[in-house]
């Protein structure tokens, strides 16, 4: 199969290297050069500049990396040249006629789409759902997720504002850059029935997108919980935790670990990522995925409909800051 490359910051160059260790060697990229990424990984690898004369490799599938804002740019022509799509999260930086043009281009080309949000491939969050399903816990009443991260150190090799997440025309912020538990507490838990949301600029970062936001959630199965996103705190945490009716659940991104606690027997039980498990298995298995998805083996783990539903999210949140008040959803 040959893999065209849109964008090769970090995540492109991820992909890339999975791609390789997958065992697939025809690799095409398209570039700007804008990269602060050194350039020796890609040396062995054609290169073009504009967009048709890459598509007229014909590649088969088309990794869409480049900034948020620039996604709908890469995805809808290579959509209309039938390229499946692996399209990195969030699909857009909003809601408009492309994304509607990209959703029925897809299905008059049969075209595949998997869209990037790799925790739905950790090994430990896929438990928590199987765990979730089969209602040993009970109901869900309640989740709190905590996500900050101190935005310099994501990239120390370059100046972090001029990156994408930092810049409002590339489509950044801290809300559609760490949109991910958008995507698995839906995933985790069910449909969102309506939020409110502040966000707000209140670091020394010089930034012109917020860099924190709260968000409080009401799902259609009656459970309220609320996501914490910034770009600020020294020491990293990202964290989830389910309250139930019969126990709690308390999962750990740095240790990849979670504890789940049940009424009946007591003492906390651990269930622990496989041994030797690391960030990029998420990634490879994404890939592995996308692979499989490519060949018509399987169905998107993320549709574009998956990804709609998030972007529909995260402009719901932009918006009840806005307005100050609820949004009812759906």
């Amino acid at each position: 199969m040959k893999f065209l490359i849109a964008g090769l910051g970090s995540i492109g160059r991820r992909h890339l290297r999975n791609l390789v260790a997958l065992g697939q060697e025809d690799i095409l990229l398209y570039r700007t050069h804008r990269s602060t990424l050194p350039e020796d990984e890609l040396a062995a690898y054609p290169v073009e500049t504009d967009l048709a004369a890459a598509l007229a490799h014909h590649p088969d599938a088309v990794i869409v990396a480049n900034p948020t804002a620039l996604h709908m740019e890469v995805a809808l022509p290579a959509a209309r040249a039938g390229c499946h799509l692996l399209l990195e999260k969030p699909i857009a930086d909003r809601v408009d006629a492309q994304v509607e043009l990209l959703r029925q281009t897809a299905v008059e080309n049969q075209v595949r789409i998997l869209v990037g949000f790799q925790f739905r491939f950790h090994p430990v969050l896929g438990k928590i759902k199987a765990l979730l399903d089969s209602g040993n816990l009970g109901r869900v009443l309640s989740f709190r997720v905590h996500w900050g991260e101190y935005l310099p150190d994501w990239h120390p090799w370059e100046d972090y504002r001029q990156g994408y997440a930092a810049r409002k025309e590339l489509g950044g912020g801290v809300v559609n850059t760490l949109c991910h538990p958008l995507d698995y507490v839906r995933w985790l838990m069910g449909e969102v029935s309506s939020l409110s949301a502040h966000t707000g600029q209140v670091s020394g970062l010089e930034l012109d997108v917020e860099d924190v936001a709260e968000i409080v959630l009401s799902l259609s199965n009656g459970a309220i919980g609320s996501i914490h996103l910034d770009y600020f705190q020294r020491l990293p945490q990202h964290s989830l935790t389910i309250y139930l009716e019969q126990g709690q659940i308390q999962w750990n991104n740095t240790s990849g670990a979670v504890q789940v606690y049940h009424v009946s027997s007591q003492p906390w039980e651990e269930i622990t990522p496989p041994a030797g498990f690391e960030r990029n298995d998420l990634f490879l298995e994404e890939m592995r995925h996308f692979l499989s998805l490519m060949r018509g083996e399987t169905q998107s783990r993320c549709s574009l409909e998956d990804g709609i539903h998030i972007l529909n999210l995260v402009e719901a949140v932009h918006e009840s800051n806005r307005l100050g008040k609820r949004l009812q959803l759906g």
